[in-house]
């Protein structure tokens, strides 16, 4: 008799404690095999997001029973991103965070939070005042020069600011779930990179911008949205200072500015293995210089049905408050839900059912 999968108490301690745990075989050889004939098949800009090829990398995997007894029910994934990272050596453009990428240290990691805007970094020094460059930045998104407005939006189709009031300059969600398709088990192939355990610390920072301002994400307390010291002048600001530096120390990198990165660590999979990670956890994709082929990973953005019950989670969106474009959705007239998802940017655990019992004992050492 078969039983379904589910977390052990001591890999529910390792969730807590880091923020994510790899799943080891939780995807059937089968499932990985279909998603990788499919991609093989696809044509040109094709989108295989909403292909049952890859939605069954969860939905007929160990993935769900596993994330319903963890964290709760969800909306079955209708749709997903679908990462490929292909070979490459260091190279000369700028990358968000306004440095050169062949500068960027462990592999190029650019290690941030999801939800947030990103519009195509300029490729030249900006010039002009910090204003300036603000200004020209926001007008370049593909929705043209609309002002500082939560219209803006980014390549990534993020919106500038969640709510109309602007008091909210992230989107969020509960999980991530990142399905490997490929041998990832050497550093430097591509993989996902995780800043482990600093969910804790970008916790207790959005908590301390909603106790001053009610304002969080980028252009709230403490945390701007471009760094205008990066050599490009306009580089994004993918974590706060004071989360950063709670995770550099002697031996941290730098880029030739002389600024420490934090070191993330590369989730080492192998095909049909899966990670699960909190919202909160800071990652990144990495360079793929020393892969045998692609890096291909199939991410998940996961949302408790609690938060908004009459709304469905695509699986895709880092964003579900509004549209994946940036819609403006309707909510009942007590449903405000900036205000839940800041309820839930502050109490991450709150989201996750199956977690109350460790996470009461792992906050009361």
């Amino acid at each position: 008799m078969s039983t379904q999968r589910t977390l052990s108490v001591n890999e529910k301690i390792t969730l807590y404690r880091d923020g994510f745990i790899v799943l080891k075989g939780a995807v059937r050889r089968e499932l990985v095999d279909r998603a990788r004939e499919r991609m093989k098949r696809a044509t040109k800009d094709e989108d295989l997001g909403p292909s049952s090829e890859m939605t069954d990398l969860v939905n007929a995997s160990d993935v769900t029973p596993v994330l319903r007894e963890v964290m709760g029910e969800f909306d079955p994934p209708s749709r997903c991103q679908v990462g490929v990272i292909k070979k490459a050596e260091p190279a000369d453009f700028f990358n968000s965070l306004g440095y050169r990428d062949r500068d960027q240290p462990y592999f190029g990691a650019q290690v941030h939070m999801d939800g947030l805007l990103t519009i195509q970094v300029p490729q030249e020094l900006q010039s002009g005042s910090d204003q300036e460059i603000y200004d020209r930045y926001i007008a370049s998104g593909p929705k043209g020069d609309l002002g500082r407005s939560a219209d803006v939006m980014g390549h990534n189709m993020v919106p500038l600011f969640q709510d109309p009031e602007m008091t909210l300059g992230m989107g969020s969600f509960t999980a991530f779930v990142f399905v490997c398709l490929n041998d990832q088990m050497k550093p430097g192939s591509g993989q996902t990179v995780l800043l482990k355990g600093a969910h804790h610390v970008t916790e207790k920072f959005l908590n301390w911008q909603r106790e001053q301002a009610n304002t969080m994400g980028p252009e709230g307390p403490g945390w701007p949205r471009l760094n205008h010291d990066a050599p490009n002048r306009c580089g994004l600001v993918y974590l706060p200072e004071a989360v950063r530096e709670e995770f550099i120390d002697g031996s941290s990198l730098t880029t030739p500015d002389g600024i420490q990165w934090p070191e993330p660590t590369q989730v080492l999979m192998e095909a049909g293995d899966a990670c699960i990670a909190v919202f909160h956890l800071p990652h990144s994709g990495s360079r793929n210089e020393f892969g045998t082929e692609s890096r291909k990973n199939i991410i998940f953005r996961i949302r408790n049905k609690k938060r908004q019950p009459n709304h469905v989670a695509t699986g895709l969106s880092d964003h579900p408050d509004r549209g994946q474009m940036g819609e403006w959705l309707n909510y009942e007239s007590d449903n405000n839900p900036w205000e839940r998802s800041k309820d839930a940017l502050c109490d991450q655990w709150a989201e996750w059912q199956g977690m109350q019992d460790i996470v009461k004992e792992m906050r009361g050492r």
